[in-house]
């Protein structure tokens, strides 16, 4: 994928010391010198670290000029201490490319409970700042300062034409394990050129958030650090997107978000498959969710996935305990083209047809279809296998 950086931000990536080998990123800066509107989306965990109390109180806003993140230690219930350190690196952020302060937001992820190394922070911030770009290069190192037990980077791009301008988005986030947003998402910045108030980025960030972010899991558990920033420096021209051109941005950016999104399940920690479940004839949205976020945090149908068993009882089950009420007899299953049940009973499939089907795609398509309504619904998550348990069982040690 190309990347073409929207006009406005330079960036950099670097190895300020906080991880062990020289070779990673665990820094990043992006700096916006004139200036963009910011908005924010945040964890709905009651324990959240303080880069995400920090940035809470200071979006949205119209004079962000700084981001700095960093990998490898997530600041998270680190108390006073964890806050004033937060203050410290957007200081040290700032300072590095000629900003104040008060114009800088932060975003850190890694082990939990670990004071910040603010020697570390110092040293990233001053390394990033000597060598900022608005090219491809400069960006993909940027993405890879975000990651942890990432195994790739994760970049989108698009590029969108409103009222006789050409906008550019680009985006980068970070998440294999630890995902089950509600907000919410792992840590993601998306950044474009349009011209737009902080209401109008807080109202398309956060409709775009529900149908992508909050669209995904791979084990149900929600961080103390999931952090979305939408940031716009305006670089495009014009007045701040209304209307039907604001609707038109609003599409580009949840299609770039939902491609983004897509990338998290699909590196979950020791995944071999990214599931896709699908749902139709629910009587509202909420419904539909409510059942795919159901069957989509399933261990039994992870492990079924990733064990390319069509145990579709499983899959029929997990959307009974869903809380959300329907008539049995009206529901059908249908993985990977293959129905499987139709209107409440089994239907006869050849089961290694369908096993093969799914070992042989890294994509597992679910689709369950129901009678009570016109509501559709949409969820990705990862298998299930030995290597989720093997990796996050010696996690810190």
């Amino acid at each position: 994928m190309s990347i073409e950086v929207p006009a406005g931000f330079v960036m950099n990536g670097v190895h300020g010391g906080i991880k062990k080998v020289a070779t990673k990123e665990d820094f990043t800066l992006i700096h916006c010198p004139k200036g963009a509107t910011a908005a924010g989306v945040y964890t709905q965990n009651l324990v959240f670290a303080a880069p995400v109390g920090f940035d809470r109180s200071r979006t949205p806003s119209a004079n962000i000029r700084v981001v700095a993140v960093n990998s490898g230690n997530a600041n998270a219930c680190t108390g006073e201490r964890g806050m004033n350190d937060c203050r410290e690196m957007a200081r040290l952020a700032a300072t590095a490319v000629g900003e104040n302060e008060q114009t800088a937001l932060v975003m850190s992820t890694g082990v939990i409970g670990v004071f910040l190394p603010m020697d570390k922070i110092a040293n990233g911030a001053k390394l990033a700042a000597e060598k900022l770009g608005n090219d491809e290069a400069s960006f993909l190192a940027a993405a890879r300062g975000i990651m942890t037990t990432d195994q790739f980077h994760k970049v989108v791009a698009r590029q969108v034409n409103v009222a006789g301008r050409t906008i550019r988005l680009a985006g980068m986030c970070k998440g294999a394990g630890m995902i089950g947003p509600h907000m919410a998402t792992m840590l993601a910045i998306m950044l474009t050129d349009a011209p737009l108030t902080p209401a109008a980025a807080q109202q398309v960030l956060k409709a775009a958030t529900d149908e992508s972010f909050n669209c995904i899991s791979v084990e149900g558990h929600m961080s103390t650090n999931d952090t979305l920033l939408l940031l716009a420096s305006g670089a495009a021209g014009g007045e701040p997107l209304t209307g039907s051109d604001l609707a038109a941005f609003q599409a580009a950016l949840t299609d770039a978000c939902i491609e983004l999104a897509q990338q998290i399940p699909d590196d979950g920690e020791g995944a071999s498959h990214l599931i896709g479940i699908e749902i139709t004839g629910c009587q509202t949205r909420d419904a539909a969710q409510q059942i795919a976020k159901t069957v989509a945090n399933s261990a039994l149908v992870k492990t079924a996935v990733a064990g390319a068993d069509p145990n579709w009882g499983r899959i029929v089950s997990a959307a009974g305990y869903a809380g959300v009420p329907f008539n049995p007899d009206g529901v059908g299953l249908i993985v990977n083209g293959h129905e499987l049940y139709r209107a409440g009973a089994p239907v006869p499939f050849d089961a290694k047809t369908v096993s093969a089907a799914i070992k042989s795609e890294r994509k597992t398509h679910i689709k369950l279809t129901f009678t009570e309504g016109s509501a559709v619904g949409r969820f990705w998550t990862s298998d299930l296998n030995v290597n989720y348990v093997r990796f996050n069982a010696d996690y810190t040690t």
